[in-house]
C-alpha cells in the first residue's frame, strides 16, 4: 500500500509539473501575442509617421503600413505558437506541405495583393482622387488603398470597398487627374431663333463664371434635329469647380434665354377634337 501510494504521488508531481509548465507557457505566449501586437502597432504607427514626413504618397503610405501590421502580426503569432512547444522547423514544414491548398484558399487574397501592388506601381489613381469603376456602377473618390481593398467614399456619404483585384483589371476613369476639365454643353433652340443672338447671350453667360482659359470658350451650332438646333457651349475649367460651375452655367443660361425671349423646344402633345354634326352624326352612329 505504501508502494502504491508513493507511485501515485510521483504521477501527480509529474503531471502536476507538466501542467504548470504547459500554463507558464500559455502565459507567456498571451504576453507576447499582447506585447507583440501593442509594440507592432506602435512601430506602424512610427514607420506610417516617418512616411508622411518625407510626403510619400497617401496610398503608398496606407497600402506599406496595412503590409507590415500584417507582417509583424505573423511574426508574433509565430513566436507565440513556439513558445508552446511547436519548433519553427515544424510549422514551416507543415506550411510546406500545406502549401498548395493555402495557395487555392487564399488566391483571391494573393490576387488582392498583386492588384494592390500594381496600381500602387502604375498610379492610375491616388487617395483623393474621383474615380469611376467601368462596368461596375462604383464611382466616388479613394478614402483609402489598403492591402487588400481600396475603399471609395460616395457624394452622399456611403463607403464602397473594392477588391485590388478588381480595380486593377478594370477600366477606370479618374475624374480629378488633371487640374482642368472641359465641360461640354449641347442645347435646343428653335429653328426661328437668331443663332447670331444665341451665341452672344451664352458667351455672355460663360464669361461670368470661373473659367481658366476665357479665350477658349466656344460657342457653336452642334446640330440640326429634327425639331430643334443643337448649339454647343465648351470651356474649360478647373477641376475642383467642374460639377458646381456646370449647374450655374444651365441655370444661367436659361435665365438668359427667358430674358431673351429665346424659345427651348420641347416635346408637346396637340389634341383636336372635331364636332360632327348632323347627318353626319347619324352617319357616324350607323
Amino acid at each position: 500500500m505504501i508502494a502504491s501510494s508513493v507511485n501515485w504521488n510521483v504521477v501527480l508531481n509529474h503531471y502536476t509539473d507538466q501542467i504548470l509548465d504547459f500554463a507558464l507557457n500559455i502565459l507567456v505566449a498571451l504576453i507576447i501575442v499582447g506585447v507583440g501586437f501593442k509594440l507592432s502597432k506602435w512601430l506602424v504607427s512610427l514607420f506610417r509617421k516617418g512616411m508622411e514626413k518625407r510626403k510619400v504618397d497617401l496610398g503608398v503610405v496606407t497600402f506599406s503600413c496595412s503590409f507590415l501590421k500584417i507582417a509583424l502580426r505573423c511574426i508574433v503569432i509565430f513566436m507565440a505558437v513556439e513558445r508552446l512547444g511547436v519548433k519553427g522547423t515544424s510549422i514551416v514544414a507543415l506550411f510546406g506541405s500545406a502549401g498548395v491548398a493555402v495557395g487555392l484558399a487564399l488566391q483571391g487574397s494573393l490576387s488582392n495583393i498583386a492588384g494592390g501592388v500594381l496600381l500602387l506601381i502604375l498610379k492610375p489613381f491616388q487617395v483623393g482622387d474621383y474615380i469611376v469603376v467601368d462596368g461596375t456602377g462604383c464611382e466616388g473618390e479613394v478614402a483609402s488603398m489598403d492591402i487588400f481593398y481600396t475603399k471609395l467614399k460616395t457624394v452622399d456619404n456611403r463607403v464602397i470597398v473594392i477588391p485590388n483585384g478588381t480595380l486593377s483589371n478594370s477600366n477606370l476613369i479618374n475624374n480629378t487627374k488633371q487640374d482642368s476639365r472641359l465641360i461640354d454643353l449641347k442645347i435646343g433652340i428653335a429653328y426661328d431663333s437668331d443663332i447670331q443672338k444665341v451665341k452672344e447671350t451664352m458667351l455672355g453667360v460663360a464669361k461670368k463664371e470661373h473659367m481658366t482659359q476665357d479665350e477658349n470658350i466656344q460657342v457653336f451650332v452642334s446640330d440640326l434635329a429634327d425639331s430643334s438646333v443643337i448649339m454647343g457651349l465648351r470651356a474649360w475649367v478647373s477641376t475642383e469647380v467642374y460639377v458646381s460651375t456646370k449647374w450655374s452655367l444651365l441655370e444661367h443660361i436659361k435665365d438668359a434665354f427667358d430674358r431673351e425671349g429665346i424659345e427651348i423646344p420641347y416635346n408637346k402633345l396637340d389634341v383636336n377634337v372635331t364636332e360632327i354634326k348632323g347627318t353626319d352624326r347619324e352617319q357616324a352612329t350607323v
